[in-house]
């Protein structure tokens, strides 16, 4: 099984590296861009063969390492 982590800055905080994307998306011309926020993406297998407590699993890890609580967000995606 598979779980599919996208981690995401919550609304509202500063993104640095989403801004310096656009202002360099805009100076190659790409002006209908308004905004860009960056996140990142975990690809983790699991030998896990029941989708809840897979979800349950990969929950655990990014309240426990994974992700930011205070500052991101995350959704997971089992895939068979």
């Amino acid at each position: 099984m598979k779980a599919i982590v996208n981690i995401q800055l919550k609304q509202g905080v500063l993104d640095p590296q989403g801004k310096a994307v656009h202002h360099a998306l805009g100076a190659l011309g790409f002006d209908d861009v308004e905004n860009v926020r960056i996140g990142k993406q975990i690809i983790i297998e699991l030998k896990q063969d029941d989708k809840a407590k897979a979800n349950d699993e990969v929950k655990k890890m990014c309240e426990a390492l994974l992700a930011n609580t205070v500052i991101e967000d995350y959704t997971i995606e089992i895939i068979s």
